[in-house]
């Protein structure tokens, strides 16, 4: 192939490109018309085309570069270009024949303007910009390794979270189950110490009150016997020895013949009152089985305000807090009647605590014109299907961020030492855990404070 090594070889080549540049071998330079036929090109702009330069004049450069290049140039964009007598710029990609390396050039076609001012010629310089195009292929590879990096880091950090986040609920539940078996512990527990002691308590006394209860009825009849005899010496023997009369008189026996049966009376009436307490203590301190049993919800009720009668009576700085009830007939429920028990017993100390912490010094005639009063109502629900059992105070009520928190765990209003915060989450847990039921409090400040048990009638025995 002939070798061109000046602008001589083909055509007289404007005076603008230098001998030097055309004789470089890193640069691909050429001459073409306005209709894009070459009309002269230097050595390596031959050879890389693999056709001399006489070979080369005539053809359409952008098909000669077609031949070797992978991606075809912007052959329409040059053409406009072209047309326009405007420079163009573009990038394309060739592979030498024998050369597996794929290299890349940038075209710069810039216009030759005659002495009339009319584009009639365009120079091509051609430079190798492989190595920027591999750095920029080389960037783009690693731009989109980071991309999958990141993401495959995004999936593997929503995982994680995911994980974490599962986590952190397993924990909760087991904090919350961990709670919710230590409430259960502690209920167990004061339950069974408190029915141990009630139910010790009513043994106690089931032994001196059956001793009293089975002896006085034959001491009843023994009186009744020794004033019969006492009458009959007196029938048969009216004149009697003055000192029999003397001691008559200042034993004032007929004083002692109406007395006596009333006294026997009054001690039959403590009798029974002992064994009223014994068998309320007996109700209340009742342990529950494995399954729901019958129960009376007033005799819970009744049983637990015994329980609680010592902090009901009058005192030195109040009087006497008034219960009122209000029962409606009740059927027999199926319930845990112990545990029932201390719910009752949870919201009447708690009523009573309120109205003992509203009371103040000096109020004691102002208490006793409108004295502290707990109500109790039950009644069914409208459907027959529910008992409602209510437990209201006229104490000072609470605010309505108190009341959001009433039932949360260890949560009190009361000063340190008086108050555990446990009375009413484990009210709550036995009503709705336990009976399925629901617990609610009304209340504002100053107008007092209900609670409100709702419990099933049908079916819950199933539910509980």
């Amino acid at each position: 192939m002939p070798q061109t090594s000046s602008l001589d070889s083909c055509i007289d080549f404007p005076l603008i490109v230098g001998q030097s540049l055309a004789d470089r071998e890193d640069l691909h330079m050429a001459l073409i018309d306005r209709s894009g036929r070459l009309l002269w090109a230097n050595q390596v702009f031959c050879m890389d085309n693999n056709q001399s330069c006489e070979m080369l004049i005539g053809q359409k450069f952008f098909k000669v570069l077609s031949q070797n290049a992978q991606h075809l140039p912007q052959q329409t964009y040059i053409r406009e270009q072209l047309i326009k007598g405007e420079s163009f710029k573009f990038e394309f990609a060739y592979q030498q024949e024998g050369n597996l390396t794929q290299s890349w050039l940038l075209m710069d076609g810039q216009p030759i303007s005659n002495s009339e001012g009319i584009v009639s010629q365009y120079t091509l310089l051609a430079t190798d910009i492989t190595l920027r195009k591999q750095s920029e292929l080389e960037l783009h590879q690693a731009k989109r390794l980071l991309e999958q990096t990141n993401q495959a880091l995004d999936v593997r950090v929503q995982e994680r979270t995911a994980e974490l986040f599962q986590e952190k609920e397993r924990a909760e539940q087991a904090f919350h189950e961990l709670q919710h078996i230590q409430l259960q512990l502690i209920q167990s527990e004061k339950m069974s110490a408190l029915g141990n002691l009630v139910a010790g308590v009513a043994h106690e006394i089931n032994n001196p009150l059956g001793f009293l209860a089975g002896n006085l009825r034959p001491a009843k009849n023994y009186i009744q016997d020794l004033f019969g005899l006492i009458n009959l010496y007196q029938e048969k023997y009216p004149i009697t020895d003055p000192d029999i009369c003397a001691e008559t008189e200042a034993i004032d026996l007929e004083y002692l013949r109406e007395d006596f049966p009333k006294l026997i009376s009054s001690m039959q009436e403590g009798v029974n009152r002992l064994e009223h307490i014994s068998t309320s203590l007996r109700i209340f301190s009742r342990t529950d089985s494995d399954r729901p049993v019958s129960f009376n919800i007033h005799q819970g009720l009744d049983s637990t305000l015994l329980i609680l009668k010592h902090r009901l009576l009058a005192n030195e700085i109040r009087p006497e807090i008034e219960v009122v009830k209000a029962y409606s007939d009740l059927p027999t429920i199926k319930c845990y009647a112990g545990q029932l028990n201390q719910v009752f017993l949870n919201l009447l100390a708690n009523a009573i605590d309120a109205l003992e912490e509203s009371q103040q010094e000096g109020r004691f005639e102002t208490l006793k014109a409108n004295p502290h009063r707990i109500k109790i109502c039950t009644k069914l629900s409208e459907n027959g299907q529910r008992v409602l059992i209510s437990i209201a105070d006229n104490g000072p009520g609470m605010t309505e961020e108190v009341k959001a928190r009433i039932f949360d765990q260890s949560f009190t209003t009361k000063e340190v030492g008086k108050g555990t915060g446990l009375g009413l989450a484990i009210a709550r847990q036995i009503i709705v855990e336990k009976h399925r039921g629901t617990l609610y409090c009304d209340s504002q400040v100053g107008q007092g404070a209900e609670f409100v048990i709702e419990l099933n009638l049908n079916g819950i025995e199933s539910e509980c």
